[in-house]
């Protein structure tokens, strides 16, 4: 069976189900959320740029730039490709603190606020999140095989671990 590469880039989401490999370059604030029904093998992964849809009402915004909503599509797209929400574990990547603030605070930057909306997005949709690498000032890339469901955290002068 070939197996397929799948770019994700800022603001996107793909599902796509094993042998293929979904990818995500450049997670700096952004948070990458990765998750897979062991079962069916089929995986999905986003990035989010964002917090929360709610937070923009003029304009146009594609719902994948999100945590909240962007997060709850891939659920309901992974349900229409073949996986059961009772199978699905999440894992989670980035939201890194990316520019120096004052007194070098970490906690309400736009990282850490994508990495509370992801965490309690799942918890509302009853996904466990089984691994996670968050935090930080470093920026990250990540490799999801669907095959396997493990996750590549590739990190900035940190080199390489798997989740």
């Amino acid at each position: 069976m070939k197996q397929n590469r799948h770019s994700v880039d800022i603001a996107m989401m793909k599902v796509a189900r094993a042998p293929d490999i979904l990818y995500s370059l450049g997670l700096g604030s952004c948070v990458g959320v990765a998750i897979y029904d062991p079962v069916a093998r089929v995986g999905g992964l986003i990035h989010v740029l964002l917090p929360s849809f709610k937070e923009f009402t003029q304009g146009v915004h594609s719902r994948t730039k999100f945590a909240d909503s962007g997060i709850a599509d891939m659920v309901e797209a992974m349900i229409g490709a073949g996986a059961k929400k009772y199978n699905m574990k999440a894992k989670i990547v980035g939201g890194a603190a990316m520019f120096a603030t004052e007194n070098n605070q970490v906690h309400n930057t736009i990282g850490s606020r994508n990495v509370a909306s992801c965490v309690e997005t799942l918890k509302k949709l009853g996904i466990e999140i089984i691994a996670q690498d968050v935090g930080g000032n470093k920026g990250r890339s990540i490799f999801f095989d669907l095959s396997t469901g493990v996750l590549s955290v590739r990190t900035i002068e940190k080199g390489e671990k798997v989740i």
